[in-house]
């Protein structure tokens, strides 16, 4: 049953089945807030690597208001991460059948607060970072946190440079010749499990980001509502389907 299905994508108990497919569906609503939060803020909100450097060339040329606009930003996905920190590891203690559903109905809330007065908030700005730009952040940190979390490090949705690299890794291992194979040398193999994993994850990054641009495009800030109420129906299932006794 579809109930069925979407609690075990959030269950304790893991799969790598589970944790692929969770993966996915987060991918997707990363690529898609990063696409179209660009196209509302003006920066995409995943790339902590560009917040960073540009914090550095700010700084370098003595521009401290655009340095701590930059700072500020890498803050907020810092606190988000830290939240899903918190928010998992106190679930895990009190309710471990619940453990990811707070962290997923937060992502929600801050997702309908974005869909819904996320213009609003555009004018309203910190050392020049819009505080629509910090939430953004804020939910890439949380998120990318979560999964993090869940797959113990193997799935990160947001992390696309990493994803990247570690796919060529495996493609190179993939289009390797072992023709001198002696023996001597441990064979090169490619590991297609993780190329499965990669590649799924850069597809769904993609294809959710070009879903979200368009969505912005036509629809505007509204566009993340539905994602809103994804996850909330992902996290409802985990509430529904948890052992009374785990509860």
């Amino acid at each position: 049953m579809p109930v069925d299905y979407l609690a075990e994508l959030t269950a304790p108990e893991r799969s790598a089945r589970a944790n692929l497919h969770l993966g996915i569906g987060l991918a997707s609503i990363a690529g898609a807030l990063n696409a179209g939060g660009f196209l509302a803020v003006g920066q995409y909100t995943s790339h902590m690597t560009g917040m960073v450097s540009a914090a550095a060339d700010h700084l370098a040329l003595a521009q401290l208001s655009l340095a701590l606009g930059a700072c500020m930003a890498v803050v907020a996905f810092l606190l988000g991460a830290a939240s899903t920190a918190l928010l998992v590891n106190f679930s895990r203690r009190h309710r471990p059948a619940w453990a990811y559903a707070p962290t997923l109905l937060l992502e929600a809330a801050l997702l309908l607060v974005f869909g819904l007065v996320g213009s609003a908030m555009l004018p309203h700005q910190i050392e020049r970072v819009s505080l629509t730009a910090l939430l953004l952040c804020y939910v890439m940190g949380l998120q990318n946190a979560l999964i993090t979390k869940i797959s113990n490090a193997e799935i990160r949705t947001t992390h696309v440079t990493g994803l990247l690299t570690d796919l060529g890794l495996e493609l190179g291992k993939l289009l390797y010749w072992n023709r001198s194979y002696s023996g001597a040398a441990p064979k090169v193999e490619a590991n297609r499990r993780k190329l499965k994993i990669h590649a799924s994850l850069v597809l769904a990054f993609f294809i959710g980001g070009l879903g979200g641009a368009l969505g912005f495009k036509h629809a505007g800030f509204i566009s993340t509502v539905p994602m809103a109420l994804a996850l909330i129906v992902l996290a409802v299932a985990s509430l529904i389907k948890a052992p009374a006794d785990a509860a």
